[in-house]
């Protein structure tokens, strides 16, 4: 249950699990996807058991499509989608300033280890309410398991008031079933008009811009250099870098923390640490780091900081 590539977040409640890798299986024109490869079957999914990759969009992004007036404009989603597992799959959008109100929509994968592009409707909301600001504005789940709990009810293809009998009704295939089943995902693209668009390919340059918003790695693996550091007393440092990008809120810091995953170099000597305690000041431009007990050295000594280990790995996450 957590983010896996290009800010889509894995999440199941049932007795499988699957592995979400970026794999080179892909479509003429598209180089990536996203891979599921169920890796523990559960050949019975029971109540309110489910599996699904979704992803949040921020609100402002969407401000063009006028929900909540007269003038609220249908959009169309599309994708490239590939199973082993043929059958009927469900997308379940939701307003998320708007009690979760939510579209319920089915897509076919047809034919077994074939590439197959969908295309899905979604109509405008003169009752919508998508809030103009930085938080979720809709959310868009694909489904790969939904249990009798979550498909009691109906498909919506005009948006309703939340139903969770109505949340899983296009998912009919498990695809928890069996560890031969994959699925893939690529080529997800959401645009205002009722007409399906090639994929809008952007350049490296503005893709990793706009993912830095949400997601910054500042330093991972042996011997990246991430700032400068000051030891502030003789046992604690803090240190502050500016963020590449202005991140979508305040960011929360994010670590893996070993023995001697960290190094400061101040006064010819590498002083080993496996963490930090916290981050401190943060903004939407910057942060600092802040560590305290695990070294020793002169009040106002300063060097670069860096990682320390193949397991180090830090950034700063704004995710919705």
């Amino acid at each position: 249950n957590d983010y896996a590539l290009d800010r889509w977040k894995k999440e199941q409640n049932n007795d499988g699990a699957a592995t979400a890798s970026q794999s080179t299986t892909s479509p003429d024109g598209l180089s990536n996807s996203f891979k599921l490869d169920i890796t523990t079957a559960d050949t019975s999914i029971t109540g309110s058991q489910y599996a699904e990759i979704y992803q949040y969009i921020e609100a402002q992004n969407l401000q063009r499509l006028a929900y909540g007036t007269s003038s609220a404009k249908s959009c169309t989603l599309s994708f490239w989608v590939r199973s082993n597992k043929t059958g009927n799959y469900g997308v379940t959008l939701q307003q998320n300033d708007n009690s979760s109100k939510q579209l319920v929509l089915q897509y076919t994968i047809n034919s077994a280890d074939t590439w197959e592009r969908k295309t899905l409707s979604i109509p405008g909301d003169t009752s919508g309410v998508i809030n103009n600001d930085n938080g979720r504005g809709l959310t868009i789940f694909f489904l790969q398991a939904a249990g009798p709990s979550l498909t009691s009810g109906a498909l919506r293809s005009t948006w309703t008031a939340y139903s969770s009998g109505d949340f899983g009704k296009g998912q009919e295939v498990n695809l928890y079933d069996s560890t031969s089943n994959e699925w893939y995902l690529t080529g997800v693209q959401l645009e205002v008009g009722d007409t399906a668009t090639d994929f809008e390919h952007q350049s490296y340059t503005n893709e990793l811009k706009e993912c830095e918003r949400y997601f910054q790695v500042l330093g991972s693996g042996n011997a990246t250099y991430v700032m400068m550091a000051t030891f502030y007393s003789s046992t604690a440092i803090t240190a502050i870098t500016q963020l590449r990008t202005v991140m979508r809120d305040t960011p929360a810091l994010v670590q893996d923390t070993g023995s001697a995953y960290y190094k400061i170099y101040a006064d010819s000597t590498g002083h080993e640490f496996s963490g930090f305690d916290s981050i401190t000041s943060p903004s939407k431009y910057s942060l600092g780091l802040y560590e305290s007990g695990q070294m020793s050295e002169s009040v106002g000594y300063s060097g670069g900081l860096y990682t320390n280990s193949s397991g180090s790995y830090l950034a700063a996450s704004a995710e919705l």
